[in-house]
């Protein structure tokens, strides 16, 4: 991944808990599943026909990715997470309106007490993450 300064929704950017790094026990084909926390932004269709509008919603959740080496830290993870075509593991996701996500009410809590500040403060990047992150070569 790749560090980017400024915020362009575009490039689908993630901002990461740099102090959240996972890393499992080494795989029989000799790997390392390692993951982080992340939130980020993207924009949802939402409604149909005539109703239909364009919005932001703020997403909480993970990044993992299978390793050739174990990751020392958030940052070397993300140094070595290359491919990424399928995105986030979205754990909860906030539209201002509704709540996508956990079932249990302290996760939930926890979720949208990040996710209402992030969309009331968009595009600003949440206390306790570092950003913006991307898989997008520079331009």
């Amino acid at each position: 991944m790749i560090r980017e300064d400024r915020f362009l929704i575009s490039r689908k950017p993630y901002a990461i808990d740099l102090d959240s790094l996972q890393v499992g026990a080494r795989t029989k084909s000799g790997h390392y599943w390692a993951m982080v926390n992340a939130v980020w932004f993207r924009r949802h269709s939402k409604g149909y026909g005539d109703d239909r509008r364009i919005i932001t919603v703020a997403c909480i959740g993970t990044l993992r990715n299978l390793q050739d080496d174990k990751p020392a830290d958030a940052r070397g993870f993300l140094a070595a997470y290359t491919d990424g075509r399928y995105g986030g593991d979205c754990q909860g996701r906030w539209d201002g309106e509704n709540y996508w996500g956990a079932q249990k009410p302290e996760v939930i809590e926890e979720h949208l007490a990040i996710l209402r500040s992030m969309l009331a403060n968009y595009p600003a990047i949440p206390e306790g993450y570092d950003g913006w992150w991307t898989f997008q070569p520079a331009r």
